[in-house]
């Protein structure tokens, strides 16, 4: 059961990671580059629309997999160590960023497009940009440290 927890932990862990990355180092740039302002909104809008609703699933697992592991593998926060405190921190960190943003510029941005209004559509869309940004940094630190923790010591 330990290693089925840990696997789901990793592939949440890499989904919701890995596409930050993917969407602000490679779609980001390239639907600058490729299409216009209305064209970037509505296609930003479909791509947020289902990496959020993925997420919604994503980020639970994430986060009950990992305290099934604390108090199951790790027998609770006394008994952990220091990885799995960072991880801990971070992983909440960054829920409580993915909840801001899919609640509040996410839906700004939705309402926005909804009424023709696409200067306040980009404006919670660069609010949506700067908080997957924030949490694709703490991502790939926790990574890193979650990495360190397990094999580095």
């Amino acid at each position: 059961m330990a290693t089925l927890l840990y696997v789901a932990h990793v592939l949440c862990a890499v989904v919701w990671v890995g596409g930050m990355v993917f969407a602000m180092a490679v779609l980001r740039p390239a639907a600058h580059e490729a299409l216009e302002g209305p064209q970037r909104l509505a296609m930003m809008a479909a791509v947020f629309r289902r990496f959020f609703r993925l997420l919604w699933h994503v980020v639970p697992i994430l986060i009950l997999s990992g305290w099934a592991m604390l108090f199951g593998w790790y027998w609770g926060f006394g008994a952990s160590i220091w990885h799995v405190h960072v991880m801990h921190a971070t992983g909440l960190a960054m829920a409580a960023i993915f909840a801001f943003v899919a609640l509040v510029p996410w839906r700004r941005m939705r309402a926005a497009l909804e009424a023709g209004d696409r200067p306040a559509a980009a404006a919670a869309l660069d609010t949506i940009r700067k908080g997957v940004l924030v949490n694709m940094v703490i991502g790939l630190a926790t990574v890193a440290v979650a990495a360190w923790g397990r094999f580095g010591g």
